[in-house]
Order: C-alpha cells, then sequence, then structure tokens
C-alpha cells in the first residue's frame, strides 16, 4: 500500500490537513494517475518569482549568507546576481539559481581570504617550475638549450622581483584581516555578556559593556576598515558585483565581467584583429565586430541571438572568417552552404533568430541569446566570378546574387537576419596576403626545428601563378605548399642540407617561374649568444617584384572565358 491510499480515508473525512509541495513533472507522474487522491488536493501554482522579487528575498537571507561565510555583501551584489542570473543561466529558475550564485561568490571571497592570493600562487608555482627546468637545463649542451637557459634565467629573474613586493603586501593585510576577525569576535562576547548582565539586573555591567569596551571595540574595527584602500586590495572582505559576474562567467563561459581597460581597447580594435587573420571582405568583418561589440557592452537584444549574418560568395573566399570567430566557443553556431539544409531546418532557424531559444525532444529550452549564428552560400558564386573575367559589372553582379538568394531563401528567413553580406572576390594583393598565411604555418613547423624560413614577395608571386585558380579560390594555395614546398624542404633536411643553425630563403628564380632555395649557416631561429629568436616568417623587403603572377591569372582567367564560350 502506498502513501496515497493511507492519506486518502483521513482526507476524505477531513481528519488530515495537509500541504504538500511538487514539480509537475512529478506531479504528473504520480498524482494525476490516481484520481481519487487527486480530487482531494486543491491545486496551487507557484510561479516563479520575478526578478524584483528575487532581489528581496536575497536581501532577507543577505545576513545569513554574510555570518555563515564572514564576508560583507554590497546590495548591489544581490541586485546583480538577480538579474544576470535571470538572464544567462538557463535550465534552473529563480530564486534558486540566484541563492547559488551569491552563495559561491561569498565562498569563493572567503576561499582567497583564507589562503594565500591567486597571483602569488601563480608566480610561486612559475617559480618551481623554470627553477626545475634551470636545473635541467644546465647539464645540456646543444644551442637550443643553451638559449632556452637564458630565456628561463631572465625571467626567473623577473618573476623574484615580482614576488617580494606582493609577499610583503600580502602578509601586512593578512594581519589587518586577521585583527578584524579578533575584534568582530571580542564585539559578539561583549555582546552576550551584555544580555546576560541585563538578564541578571546587573544594569551597571550592561552599561559599562555596552558605552565602554563595546564602543571602543567598534571604533577599532572602523578605524582598521576605513584604512584600507579597496581597490588595491589583494585579500577583498567584500562580494561586489565584480565578483557575481566572475562566477556567471565560469558557470557560463560568457564574458558578462566588467570591462577592463585593455579590454576596452581590444573591442574597439576587434576589427583590425580580425584582418590579421582574415584577409579581405571588410564588410563581413565590420558586421561581426560590430554585433560583438554591442552584445560586450550590454546593449544587445536580450532574446535574441547577439548577431545573425549570411556570407555569400564562392568557394574558397570566407572560411577564413568563420574560422577566426569560433575562436570564441560560446557565441558562435556556423551553418556551412546553408543552402543544401532541409526545409525543417529554417523552420527551426526561424524560431531561433526570433526568439533565441530552441526546445528540444525532452521539453529542455536551449538558450541562443548568446551567440552569433553565420550561414555561408554558395548560390550566385557564378555570377560573381563572372564579374570578375569583366563579362559583366561586379555591381550587376551583386544584384544577380541577390536575386537568386531570394528565389531560393523564403522572406521570413531573410528578414530575420541582421546583415547579407557578399564576399568580395580576392585581388592579387590580397591572395598574396593569404599565401604569406599559408607560408607562415610551414615557417612554424620548421621554427620547432630551430629553422629560419624567409620569403620575399617575388617567391609568394610565383606560388600564386603556379596555384591560384579563381574558380576554387585559395584554397588550392594549401595544396600546391604541400606538395611542393613542403615536400622540397623535407627533401632538404633529410640530405642533411639544413639543421638548427640554418636560414632557408625562397625567392623566385631569375626566369621567375620557378622557387630558388638558398640555405645559409647564419644562426637560424635563435641566436645561442643571446637566445634571441628571429621571427617565425622573415619577410624579404627587396625581393624582385615578379609580374608572371598576373599574367598567369590574366591567362587562367582568359582559358576559363575559352571553355564557357565552347561549351
Amino acid at each position: 500500500m502506498d502513501a496515497a491510499n493511507l492519506f486518502k480515508p483521513m482526507l476524505a473525512r477531513g481528519q488530515l490537513r495537509c500541504i504538500g509541495a511538487t514539480t509537475l513533472e512529478e506531479y504528473r507522474k504520480y498524482v494525476e494517475k490516481d484520481a481519487a487522491f487527486e480530487r482531494r488536493l486543491q491545486q496551487v501554482y507557484v510561479a516563479e518569482p520575478s526578478v524584483p522579487d528575487t532581489i528581496s528575498i536575497l536581501r532577507g537571507l543577505k545576513e545569513r549568507y554574510e555570518g555563515h561565510h564572514g564576508v560583507r555583501i554590497q546590495d548591489r551584489a544581490l541586485v546583480m546576481a538577480a538579474q544576470l542570473s535571470a538572464r544567462y543561466i538557463t535550465g534552473r529558475h529563480l530564486p534558486d539559481k540566484a541563492i547559488d550564485l551569491v552563495d559561491e561568490a561569498c565562498a569563493n571571497v572567503r576561499v582567497q581570504l583564507d589562503s594565500q592570493p591567486e597571483e602569488i600562487d601563480n608566480l610561486e608555482r612559475r617559480r618551481i617550475q623554470l627553477e626545475i627546468e634551470q636545473h635541467a637545463l644546465e647539464k645540456e649542451k646543444d644551442k637550443a638549450s643553451k638559449a632556452r637557459l637564458l630565456e628561463v634565467q631572465k625571467e626567473l629573474n623577473d618573476i623574484l622581483d615580482k614576488l617580494q613586493p606582493l609577499k610583503m603586501k600580502y602578509l601586512k593585510e593578512k594581519e589587518r584581516i586577521d585583527e578584524i576577525r579578533r575584534l568582530k569576535q571580542k564585539r559578539e562576547e561583549l555582546l552576550i555578556a551584555v544580555q546576560e548582565a541585563e538578564r541578571r539586573f546587573d544594569l551597571a555591567r550592561a552599561a559599562d559593556l555596552k558605552y565602554g569596551a563595546i564602543q571602543e571595540v567598534e571604533a577599532a574595527i572602523a578605524r582598521l576598515e576605513s584604512s584600507a584602500n579597496e581597490e588595491d586590495l589583494m585579500l577583498p572582505e567584500t562580494v561586489g558585483p565584480d565578483q557575481i559576474a566572475e562566477v556567471v562567467s565560469r558557470w557560463t563561459g560568457i564574458p558578462v565581467t566588467r570591462l577592463g581597460q585593455n579590454e576596452k581597447v581590444r573591442l574597439i580594435g576587434l576589427g583590425e584583429r580580425l584582418h590579421k587573420r582574415v584577409v579581405g571582405q571588410n564588410q563581413a568583418v565590420e558586421a561581426v565586430a560590430e554585433a560583438v561589440l554591442r552584445s560586450r557592452a550590454g546593449l544587445g537584444r536580450p532574446q535574441q541571438p547577439t548577431g545573425s549574418f549570411l556570407f555569400l560568395g564562392p568557394t574558397g573566399v570566407g572560411g577564413q572568417l568563420t574560422e577566426a570567430v569560433r575562436r570564441r566557443p560560446y557565441s558562435v553556431v556556423l551553418f556551412d552552404e546553408v543552402e543544401k539544409a532541409h526545409i525543417s531546418v529554417f523552420n527551426t532557424l526561424l524560431q531561433v533568430l526570433d526568439d533565441g531559444r530552441l526546445t528540444d525532444g525532452q521539453g529542455r529550452t536551449v538558450d541562443f541569446s548568446n551567440t552569433v549564428i553565420i550561414m555561408t552560400s554558395n548560390l550566385g558564386a557564378e555570377h560573381l566570378l563572372a564579374g570578375l573575367t569583366g563579362k559583366c559589372s561586379m555591381e550587376s553582379a551583386r544584384e544577380r546574387v541577390m536575386q537568386e538568394v531570394k528565389r531560393h531563401f523564403k522572406p521570413e528567413l531573410l528578414n530575420r537576419l541582421d546583415e547579407i553580406v557578399v564576399f568580395d572576390p580576392l585581388s592579387h594583393d590580397q591572395l598574396r596576403k593569404v599565401a604569406r598565411l599559408q607560408m607562415k604555418d610551414v615557417a612554424s613547423r620548421l621554427a620547432e626545428r630551430g629553422i629560419a624560413l624567409a620569403v620575399s614577395d617575388a617567391a609568394l608571386d610565383v606560388v600564386l601563378s603556379k596555384s591560384y585558380d579563381p574558380v576554387y579560390g585559395a584554397r588550392p594555395i594549401r595544396r600546391w605548399l604541400e606538395k611542393k614546398v613542403v615536400t622540397e624542404l623535407s627533401k632538404m633536411l633529410i640530405r642533411g642540407e639544413i639543421d638548427e643553425n640554418s636560414t632557408v630563403y625562397i625567392d623566385a628564380s631569375p626566369i621567375g617561374d620557378e622557387l630558388a632555395y638558398q640555405v645559409e649557416k647564419n644562426g637560424g631561429l635563435v641566436n645561442a649568444s643571446t637566445g634571441k629568436k628571429s621571427d617565425i616568417l622573415i619577410e624579404i623587403p627587396n625581393g624582385q617584384r615578379n609580374d608572371a603572377a598576373q599574367a598567369v591569372k590574366r591567362i587562367r582567367i582568359e582559358e576559363i572565358d575559352d571553355e564557357e564560350m565552347e561549351e
């Protein structure tokens, strides 16, 4: 016999008054199945409290958590906990998630008070690692080990210079905090003594404690607390908005902490930093950078994705952008070649773009409000290639691409996108930058062996003349470098022509249609005497300018035109 059958007779006769609490899921699972038991209970649905209600609840719990953790909680921290938990923490409800947020923030501050500051701890760990490495390197005789030993010794001296003042500051703050704790404990003991004296009607003793000893202790506490500059403390005693934001960032991976000066500079220059990885495509880079900036400033739309974009262009021109932005894993969802997706995918996208959320088959809601959604498509690529070959103007090609897009995608999807960006075909100067980026990957592999690599612009023009194809974009460049350059360097390495003391110079041959390799035994990537490293990929500013690439590019475009004419 279960509990329901035990309760039903007493509930029916009015012998038992019962208040129960359960979830909707468990109510359907256990109570609804028993109709007789269900009709004897009156349902009262308790809705999730609002953010203002949650703030009131947190204020009521404030003193309890301050006493438990031994810290002070600012009222602004309670407001921030309610607001941030409501916006960023999904899958849980208020006030539970806000209370847990405050609890963990208090625990973090208390742990910092009872242990060595993280800054000192990290430096100590690094010092121990470097001392072990130094001891091992002192036994080695090769050039790379000697160069690394110089680096280790320099870094070790820098760490020791940083540690000494930090430790002195930490010990001073620790003494102050310990004294404040001792005084607060003494105040609690005096308050208890006052209560005992009042219970014994020893009013003289109670007055002496209340207006003498207790006031002296409180004055000493106030003096110690006011003597510290809270902005410069290594051991903070207060839980504020920053501590709450740090916990939210750790739980969700979303940077909601207050913007520091360095991050402000990075955000303002985000477009320039993306351009270091992405060649060309100014409109696409600016669109993504502006969306991230709005979100990080806190002015993004709360119930919609951070940004949603459709990137259009021929194959091989846009993969870099999505790869660069993908480095922020909390914020990017990529739908590559989205025109090939099933119609149900577009129906799902409508909900994501409109509401910023999706519900899975188990009823769980997934939040998309902190993501950047990027879709790529090759629709109309043939029109852009026609514009590149001069068959039509680029403006006309763009209009034809947009006509293709409007015919393929439904208007309700296009209207929900923040921006539709048509990628530009890469110019020759931009292709040279792509080739240099690809060559830098080869140089990094040589750098692991202590070998330096230098490449001239003329050599890059030869690479483009041999590998670039307007139909396939920049993708063939990597394959050609692997097949030709990396293979040749591998042969030189196996033949013993290059080693850790070598620098390989790649330039165009005198004829201008092949690559010429030259090796100099000038110390390689690392200078053994100073420990200084050269650049991963050395640029040769005065390399011979080779116009063969432009000529070959024109020839290839003309060949494509002839083939299309024959078809």
